[in-house]
């Protein structure tokens, strides 16, 4: 199959780098993947604010590595190393809601203005939906959020058996809201990625269970990924219900005050105190300020939308019974740029591990110098490390070989690439050793490839 498609796609194979030769590993080149031609350039017009306009850490260092671009104001093109990552952390969410039973729809983008007026919110969110007519003249708006076509969909197929209770849908699909004045990058858009989970129970305890459970889960996503959250009450706003809670990255960008009691576990958003509260409801304790970054937003609606559209659950005796619903959101988008917000330095992304694009990149010799007696080396190496099973499609190669290393391995801090390879003087060495950097902590190794491949190992991937 391969010489089929070698002999079939010349002009794809043709001018390709010695590192494409091999037939045991697909290589990735970082000379293949498409970037802006004007990345790292620091005086790019695109890296440049309006007067006024304020940017964060995250949508600088974004535009510089190529990782976005804007579309129009509060939209942006993603472009291949931030879809890597989008996808990695992605899979993290979809494993642990499968994990809770969270089995996974994806709903029309396109809601009825019949269902939205139905519930009462399409005058109540107002000028934040996104809306248009059809060429029949049907008022439609872009989903932010999907509770009234899930309650509808439940609906309208005859309710839920007890035997499928809890039942919790959840889909990971672009959502749309009309800010009036986007920023921040991806920290706040007008169009962005967003996981949303619904919830549907037989009572008031059951959902509550549910309630707990869900927010245990997103809990766990964020320690997965390594960030010290925050979880604070808050209030429902438009999408109602009884309770709410939201999920914080502390960051001094954030545009939410927060207040946290040190004495206690306590914490809330301000909006949900009277405004002079200066300490905690529970102990007494001092409570101080915060900012943070909304990374995630839980609700018990109790049956504020299945009362509406009749979404019942069915008991054992087949007793209907109308739902208790939840619904669960994170900011899919939103957090992998908070993530960068609060992890990164102002030169370099530092991702969480899991997610960064590619776990290792490898930088042989410059092309015409000393070192290139090793760059036999360096492919072997290559084909050795992505022979370890969970990474070979982690390995990238920078063959940038007009490039001095010295400016490539700043170009893959800048990157955030966790590990980076340097096929350097010391390869010709004998035995040769290899100078491997680990970006998270700074530390610089000479390892044999004994040694490398004992390193990489222990390397997790998604």
């Amino acid at each position: 199959m391969r010489r089929l498609l070698r002999s079939s796609l010349p002009h794809l194979a043709a001018g390709r780098a010695s590192y494409n030769d091999s037939s045991r590993v697909r290589r990735h080149l970082l000379s293949r993947i498409y970037q802006p031609g004007n990345l790292w350039k620091e005086n790019s017009p695109e890296l440049q604010s309006k007067p006024n306009d304020p940017s964060s850490k995250s949508q600088r260092l974004m535009y510089k590595a190529g990782l976005i671009r804007p579309s129009s104001p509060g939209c942006f093109h993603y472009l291949p190393h931030a879809v890597r990552s989008m996808e990695k952390l992605i899979r993290i969410i979809d494993g642990v809601m499968q994990d809770i039973g969270g089995q996974k729809i994806d709903m029309a983008t396109l809601c009825s203005a019949a269902l939205w007026r139905q519930s009462g919110r399409w005058d109540l969110v107002g000028k934040e939906l996104l809306c248009l007519l059809d060429r029949h003249e049907q008022e439609y708006c872009l989903g932010p959020t999907h509770e009234e076509s899930v309650t509808s969909l439940v609906a309208t197929e005859g309710g839920i058996s007890y035997k499928q209770l809890p039942l919790l849908l959840y889909q990971v699909t672009r959502k749309f809201r009309d800010e009036k004045r986007p920023c921040f990058g991806l920290l706040r858009g007008r169009e962005f990625y967003m996981k949303d989970m619904y919830t549907f129970d037989i009572s008031e305890e059951a959902a509550h269970q549910t309630y707990n459970h869900v927010c245990e889960a997103y809990a766990a996503i964020f320690r997965t990924l390594d960030l010290r959250h925050v979880k604070v009450q808050a209030d429902t706003g438009n999408i109602g219900g009884k309770m709410s809670h939201e999920f914080h990255l502390p960051a001094a960008i954030g545009e939410d005050r927060l207040l946290l009691c040190r004495s206690c576990d306590f914490a809330a958003n301000v909006e949900t105190l009277p405004p002079d509260q200066k300490t905690c409801p529970c102990c007494n304790g001092k409570l101080e300020e915060s900012k943070g970054i909304e990374i995630g937003h839980s609700f018990y609606l109790g049956s504020k939308y299945s009362h509406v559209f009749n979404a019942v659950c069915h008991s054992d005796h087949n007793k209907p019974l109308v739902a208790e619903m939840g619904c669960y959101g994170i900011g899919v988008s939103r957090l992998l740029a908070a993530s960068i917000e609060v992890l990164s330095t102002e030169e370099d992304i530092h991702w969480p591990s899991l997610i960064a694009p590619y776990q290792v990149c490898l930088i042989p010799p410059k092309k015409g110098s000393k070192e290139m007696g090793a760059a036999a080396l360096a492919e072997d190496l290559y084909d050795s490390v992505c022979a370890v099973p969970h990474l070979g499609n982690e390995v990238l190669v920078d063959d940038r070989d007009h490039l001095t290393i010295g400016k490539r391995v700043r170009e893959a801090h800048m990157m955030g690439y966790p590990y980076v390879i340097v096929i350097g003087k010391k390869a010709l060495e004998r035995p040769p050793l290899f100078e491997v950097r680990n970006h998270r902590t700074g530390q610089v190794q000479f390892l044999s490839k004994e040694g490398v491949l004992g390193l990489v190992r222990d390397i997790r991937v998604i």
